[in-house]
């Protein structure tokens, strides 16, 4: 037995699945948007690192401690 499928037909079956996880699952989802847009966060400030001079120990220390 051979099945075909319409590429039409499979993208909307694909579209209402996402919609009803969504739906259904909105903690999940929220969850994976605020993970993404903390990863695309610390992407940019490791880029802005990149570009930075460099800091000592103790300056980063005094910073994490408050002092600076």
């Amino acid at each position: 037995m051979q099945v075909t499928t319409d590429s039409g037909k499979l993208k909307d079956i694909f579209k209402q699945a996402i919609i009803e996880a969504m739906e259904e699952r909105k903690d999940l989802v929220h969850d994976i948007l605020v993970e993404a847009m903390e990863d695309a966060a610390m992407s940019h400030a490791i880029q802005e690192g990149e570009k930075s001079g460099s800091a000592s120990r103790s300056e980063v220390f005094g910073i994490l401690e408050g002092k600076a």
